[in-house]
């Protein structure tokens, strides 16, 4: 949809039944397009451009909202019609949204399956641009003490220091661990040095008395769980 004069387009310029605010206050946020998402944090579009329109223009140079995440001020910033300022509101949208995510599980309960423990890291992991191995700490109840980054890079257990995996439960005196990595491709599927690793840490829990109740792998909308796959926990 563009405009003969080539003005700017502002959300008020369409039907009231196409604005997206009107949109989400009538229907719910849930129901909106990423594009008429976006369209609200933007406000106005460009030349010959309305703000849904950029906004799906954004999501296609960048590459959904993963790409988003991923990309720097500067890169958006390279976007005809997105200037510094609408760049900084939709990547602090962004970043809301991953906190929200980080602080939603907080399992008073404890974990009690795979899909508690990916809830924790799901989010911000799958977005990594580089492997990445955690550890999540947990307690006699199941219940996290912590989370902490031990190693960057495509997962070796030649590469991995297996104490490195355990210096952080020790001191922090956790019961049991759960390790977790990500394959920046987005196919979950675990690797063969994947399953090596897993067999590794798994015996050297048993001589510290640290039981290691899973390694989850996470992928782009999904994770799999080598526990529950056989893998490594033999």
């Amino acid at each position: 949809m563009t405009r003969e004069n080539g003005a700017t387009y502002r959300i008020k310029d369409l039907a009231e039944d196409e604005r997206p605010r009107e949109r989400l206050a009538s229907i719910g946020a849930e129901f909106l397009s990423k594009a008429e998402l976006l369209a609200i944090l933007l406000r106005v579009g460009t030349e010959g451009t309305s703000a849904v329109e950029l906004g799906s223009q954004i999501l296609k140079e960048l590459g959904d909202l993963r790409g988003i995440q991923r990309a720097s001020l500067a890169e958006m910033c390279r976007i005809r019609g997105l200037g510094p300022a609408k760049a900084a509101q939709i990547k602090a949208a962004i970043e809301l949204g991953r906190r929200l995510t980080l602080e939603a599980p907080q399992l008073a309960a404890g974990i009690s399956s795979p899909a508690d423990a990916a809830e924790l890291v799901r989010y911000e992991m799958q977005a990594l641009l580089q492997e990445e191995l955690r550890v999540i700490l947990l307690d006699t109840r199941n219940r996290k003490i912590d989370v902490k980054k031990v190693y960057t890079g495509s997962l070796n257990s030649s590469m991995v220091r297996v104490g490195e995996l355990f210096r952080e439960a020790i001191q922090r005196s956790a019961a049991s661990i759960i390790l977790v990595h990500n394959h920046p491709s987005g196919d979950p599927s675990p690797s063969p040095e994947d399953t090596v690793l897993t067999r590794s840490v798994v015996q050297a829990g048993k001589l510290l008395d640290i039981e290691v109740l899973d390694h989850l792998v996470i992928g782009q909308g999904s994770f799999v769980s080598m526990k529950e796959k056989g893998l490594g926990f033999e």
